[in-house]
């Protein structure tokens, strides 16, 4: 956990929610009253979020004591107790739409990511999330990729050189823009991996005479033609296919014998799993 990104994350979103106080719980509440919550499971999945969870209770009270029953990558199914938690009842109720918000999504990340590896348990290839994630969560959308068994592609722009389509396109071609990458890397001196996209065999045959790429990212092949490229790259670079990926067709592409299979419906189309915080 980068701990940076989080006690930013955690300041700006309560700051978002409380703005000049909580004045239902302020109007309703004596000062100073003491609560319990737990937080209960009402759908099976994997729990994500625990460790966030108790980053949010911490910096909204740190006098606030949790105590954790499942961790993070659990299973769970419905009536399930994930944690309890103690202390004064506006802390309580301060954090309490951010911890859910938080573990529904990140939860509901990490069961769809968990169903993908298991389907993906006959074959090589390995599921990789995308940038198609929420802005200003894509840090939590991707640990909960982690979370699920799924793999982190590139965080940002910054850590890797993806050149796809467009960039080919303004680059004038292919050949252009990988040398221009290379160019970049000798002239900067930073470390960093180049990744191609193409979008047929004919692109992908400029890649392989160009070389000075590490990954190759076929995007919307068909089965056959995706086959004939994993065959014809040979493991001389990483493979990728990527492009219309779901659940109900993600095993006739690992089929293909890709090692790795982007899918950005991990975090751009997923549903939270359902929890609830309940004072007891």
């Amino acid at each position: 956990m980068d701990k940076h990104i989080i006690d930013l994350f955690i300041k700006n979103a309560i700051a978002e929610d409380l703005g000049d106080g909580d004045h239902t719980s302020l109007s309703t509440i004596p000062a100073g009253a003491l609560g319990k919550a737990k937080l209960l499971i009402k759908e099976e999945g994997v729990l994500a979020g625990v460790e966030l969870a108790l980053e949010i209770f911490n910096q909204v009270d740190k006098d606030l004591k949790i105590e954790v029953f499942i961790q993070d990558g659990a299973q769970v199914k419905y009536g399930d107790i994930a944690f309890t938690v103690e202390g004064k009842t506006h802390s309580i109720l301060l954090a309490e739409r951010l911890v859910l918000n938080c573990m529904q999504r990140m939860s509901g990340i990490a069961t769809k990511t968990k169903r993908v590896v298991q389907l993906l348990e006959p074959y090589t290839a390995k599921i990789l999330d995308t940038r198609k994630t929420t802005p200003g969560l894509r840090y939590l959308e991707k640990w909960a990729v982690k979370i699920g068994g799924g793999v982190n592609h590139r965080i940002g722009l910054y850590d890797m050189i993806l050149i796809k389509d467009n960039h080919v396109d303004y680059a004038g071609g292919i050949v252009n823009a990988i040398h221009a990458a290379n160019e970049y890397l000798e002239r900067t001196g930073k470390k960093l991996e180049i990744e191609i996209e193409v979008r047929n065999l004919q692109e992908l045959d400029q890649v392989l005479q160009t070389g000075h790429i590490n990954r190759i990212m076929l995007d919307n092949f068909s089965f056959d033609d995706l086959k004939t490229a994993v065959d014809t790259i040979n493991h001389r670079y990483t493979t990728e296919a990527s492009g219309g990926i779901l659940e109900e067709n993600i095993t006739q592409y690992a089929a293909c014998g890709v090692d790795y299979i982007s899918m950005g419906a991990l975090t751009h189309s997923v549903k939270s799993l359902d929890m609830s915080l309940k004072a007891f």
